[in-house]
């Protein structure tokens, strides 16, 4: 007998003795284990990258496009609308003016904010050593009035968008593009990073919607080539600023998931989309947009709610000084105004291509450029130029150079208002923490003060309730989640319960921080400064990422190290040569990087616990939010 035959006769012996056992047991009335079944794991849903639509809102700029994509679609953010009615006054939302400029004080804060950024200039010296010799702009004002334009072509052949078939909305290039003749107002949905709601035709939280709605329909439709109706098919990744409007946000899911038809929505925050999109687990992410600048420090995926400042300067402010400059310089092109946009345009460009921050370039030097405008013949002007291009760049380091008086020009991170569709919030957890607080605090007082009486009456009656709420049970963890205001880090850390008076002196200084505006090196330092351990400090400043298009400029890597390298803390003076600012990480341009980081997430494991559906958003509402946000919501 062979080895296999052995084998399979001892096999078959083994199975004759189990079916007796079995026998035997079924006999005694021994009852075996069932194996329950085996429970199959839930499939996860294969979500296609290509049916991801990441969207990046600009104040200047929507950026929108498959998560597969290389680049996105940049589109101009604006909107213009046809006329209701006959006869109806135009309409256009400003573009580089704004509040604020005309006041009696502002040529003086102007000319005050020049003379420190001269006084800079001159102070340093250039890289052979040699110091700077300064450059009046008389010199070069008495050349430039006696320019004369060339004329390159009697037709520029730009046109004026075609509005003959009048249709209710252009979008894009088509609206800036519009005859000022013609009926239509000219609407840019976003300003400074949030929903541009104001007073003016509009300008209501309705009409700001559903602008935005008609843009982003019209590229999805036109430029990613989706029919709307077949939205149903695809999610969305919003992206949104670090420093949010709670009802702002809430209105833009609702509109996304229920009036377009996404089938899903993940939102999450400019800054954390910067570092994935750069590659960096940790950064101080200083995001210069058109508008308004913003910072955070990003650690791990989440930005630190204490760090988050924003200015409400950006690119548009400075190309709006460079002007002023321009004109103090004798600008040749004689009727350009800022109520113009494509005048505006054409001032963008001059700063993208004139402006820089390095100190080695120093002198008069000799220009051109081109005016290609509708029904106008194409000109060539020449123009000298000496300081002007470095010290408008430098305004964002001085901000009293654009003139701006008796505006909010830095915000902070509040606590919300609160909203009704949403009551466990953080008023509620702060409440119940409140109570639990004071039930600690009584019962100390009651074991060192037997007889106070009245105090233990008096903290019943500050606590709101009882202090035995069952509801205060978890309020501990929540507090150290959401963290401090960020006043209370500005200020020190204020406690939650302040007499009248600390209370008064606090809000002052807060007001008052909020009218100054800092320049970007000391904001960033500030930011920085506010993380809560010395260790998170130092990743800060070993990884300072600059993203958005409004520091562009020739050497801001280098001018913006050292600036942030003189003003550090002494305590960090040893850290300095391990300071970096990271300005085009992976040869990528910072204006798509935060687009590139929402586009990375869309792949990311982890952002399968984070989408929201649209059937649960019409059960549960903004209350996804909170449950399914990436950030404390």
């Amino acid at each position: 007998m062979t080895q296999a035959e052995r084998e399979q006769e001892n096999g078959k012996e083994k199975d004759k003795e189990r079916e007796k056992e079995k026998e035997k047991e079924q006999q005694r009335g021994v009852k075996r284990p069932i194996a329950p079944p085996v429970i199959p794991e839930p499939i996860q849903e294969q979500i296609q990258s290509n049916f991801i639509v990441v969207i990046h809102p600009g104040s200047k700029a929507l950026r929108i496009g498959r998560a597969t994509d290389t680049l996105p679609v940049i589109v101009p953010h604006v909107i213009a609308r046809k006329h209701k009615q006959t006869g109806q006054p135009k309409y256009e939302d400003p573009w580089l003016l704004r509040e604020g400029l005309d006041k009696p004080e502002s040529n003086e804060q102007r000319q005050n904010g020049l003379k420190m950024v001269d006084q800079a200039i001159w102070s340093k010296k250039m890289s052979n050593g040699v110091r700077r010799t300064p450059v009046s702009a008389e010199q070069a004002r008495s050349y430039n009035r006696q320019v004369r334009p060339a004329v390159l072509d009697s037709s520029s052949r730009v046109k004026w968008t075609n509005t003959t078939h009048q249709p209710e909305h252009l979008v894009g290039e088509e609206a800036l593009y519009v005859n000022p003749t013609d009926c239509y107002n000219v609407h840019w949905p976003i300003s400074r990073g949030q929903l541009n709601v104001h007073g003016g035709p509009g300008g209501s939280l309705t009409a700001v919607l559903s602008n935005l709605e008609t843009i982003w329909s019209h590229v999805i439709r036109k430029h990613l080539e989706i029919p709307l109706k077949d939205l149903k098919y695809y999610r969305c990744i919003l992206l949104v600023p670090d420093i949010y409007n709670r009802q702002h946000i809430k209105e833009m899911v609702n509109m996304l998931l229920l009036n377009m038809g996404f089938s899903a929505i993940v939102v999450q925050q400019e800054s954390v989309c910067a570092t994935f999109g750069s590659g960096l687990s940790s950064a101080c992410v200083v995001d210069v947009g058109d508008q308004k600048t913003s910072l955070s420090c990003v650690e791990d995926g989440v930005s630190h709610r204490n760090s988050r400042l924003c200015l409400a300067y950006g690119g548009s402010d400075i190309t709006r000084c460079f002007f002023w400059l321009l004109q103090r310089a004798g600008f040749p092109y004689r009727d350009c105004q800022l109520s113009n946009r494509l005048d505006c345009q054409l001032l963008q460009q001059l700063k993208e291509v004139f402006c820089h921050l390095d100190q080695d370039i120093s002198g008069l030097q000799d220009h051109e450029f081109r005016t290609r405008f509708p029904e106008a013949p194409a000109l060539l002007y020449q123009i000298r130029l000496g300081d002007e291009k470095l010290q408008a760049s430098m305004a964002l380091f001085y901000p009293s150079m654009f003139g701006i008086v008796g505006q909010k020009m830095t915000s902070l991170q509040y606590r919300s208002q609160g909203d009704s569709e949403d009551p466990h919030d953080e008023h509620y957890l702060l409440g119940t923490q409140s109570k639990q607080d004071q039930s600690a605090k009584g019962s100390a007082d009651r074991k060192s003060l037997p007889k106070a009486g009245g105090l233990e009456g008096e903290l019943g009656v500050q606590g709101g309730g009882d202090p035995s709420d069952p509801r205060g049970g978890g309020g501990h963890s929540q507090d150290v989640e959401l963290g401090p205001s960020q006043s209370e880090c500005l200020l020190g850390g204020a406690e939650l319960e302040e007499s009248p008076s600390a209370l008064l002196s606090r809000k002052t200084a807060m007001s008052q921080f909020e009218g100054k505006a800092l320049g970007l090196d000391k904001a960033i330092l500030h930011s920085i400064d506010c993380c809560a351990s010395d260790e998170t400090k130092r990743k800060m400043y070993s990884s300072i990422l600059v993203v958005g298009g409004g520091l562009m400029f020739h050497r801001a890597q280098d001018f913006l190290l050292h600036r942030i390298i003189n003003k550090m803390p002494p305590s960090f003076r040893r850290l300095a040569e391990n300071v970096e600012v990271i300005t085009r990480p992976k040869d990528m341009d910072p204006r798509l990087i935060s687009w590139k980081g929402g586009a990375v997430l869309a792949c990311l494991d982890t952002t399968q616990e984070m989408w929201i559906h649209q059937r649960e958003w019409q059960r549960f509402g903004v209350r996804m939010l909170r449950e399914r946000a990436a950030f404390v919501w």
